[in-house]
């Protein structure tokens, strides 16, 4: 896990700072596991722009990943590790003792050739996945569930990874990477380890179209437009916007976001919010 930098031939390699790949071993993916996804480029059947700052870029193919892990007690071997256009970790290819094939995420320090299984009565090993009732207080883990046999929806992304930091009754308190501390029932299944490909945070892009080829345009701020394009625009200079608030390019609020936890459902399993750390 290391990156790499290049020559400054160039202004755009001159800070140039790319991913490795020292760990994956195939640049061939297994053609029943990927699919193509069609792309509109942020356009609508009639070929408006409905969604800003996309367009086509690189083509790619969906590897299709296997969250839930319910084959148990099937063991699978590690055939190849491989690099996936979707997400930042990297993925494995595991073929199953029943002929079965399938794509998972890749912890680290996993190797071609190794043995993973899934079930209770699994053995408390990296790639291995078990309910969080049968993994031990303190183990760092991944992949982990929200809601029992729905999936994987948490520590998915390259390098991240979630702390078991306590038992109680029905349900497991674990340490997510923002600092929350969260509640999760004790029937939904993790994985052993830590994600891999943990040095993409240290990557960088150098030149506008490494975002074009991720499908990404440029994006322009509403200060420096005209009033007419936009509520921040216009003024001599560089203006407030005039506006109790930051306003969208039609005049809505919120503008930067705004929370889309149903709290209800979420909110009281939370121990400590990520905001108090």
């Amino acid at each position: 896990m290391a990156t790499k930098r290049y020559k400054p031939t160039s202004a755009g390699m001159r800070s140039r700072q790319v991913s490795g790949f020292e760990e994956v071993t195939t640049s061939k993916p297994e053609k029943s596991l990927v699919k193509t996804l069609k792309r509109n480029a942020g356009r609508n059947n009639t070929g408006k722009i409905t969604v800003r700052h996309r367009c086509g870029g690189a083509k790619k193919q969906l590897r299709i990943i296997d969250f839930i892990r319910n084959k148990d007690n099937i063991p699978a071997t590690v055939k190849s590790i491989e690099y996936d256009p979707y997400r930042s970790a990297y993925i494995a290819l595991i073929f199953y003792a029943d002929g079965a094939k399938s794509y998972i995420i890749c912890p680290a320090k996993l190797n071609v050739g190794d043995v993973i299984v899934s079930g209770p009565d699994s053995e408390i090993s990296i790639g291995n996945t078990l309910p969080l009732e049968n993994i031990p207080t303190g183990s760092i883990i991944h992949n982990v569930e929200l809601t029992i046999h729905k999936g994987a929806q948490l520590a998915r992304s390259a390098g991240s990874y979630v702390t078991l930091m306590a038992k109680s009754g029905n349900y497991a308190t674990l340490k997510l990477p923002s600092g929350e501390l969260r509640m999760v029932p004790l029937k939904c299944r993790a994985t052993i380890g830590q994600v891999s490909n943990s040095d993409k945070r240290n990557t960088r892009a150098s030149k506008a179209s490494d975002s074009i080829r991720r499908g990404k345009r440029p994006t322009v701020r509403g200060s420096v437009m005209n009033p007419c394009d936009h509520p921040h625009g216009g003024g001599e200079g560089r203006a407030p916007i005039g506006l109790s608030g930051p306003r969208t390019p039609w005049g809505n609020t919120p503008a930067l976001g705004y929370k889309t936890r149903n709290k209800k459902k979420s909110n009281r399993l939370i121990v400590k919010s990520r905001k108090k750390k």
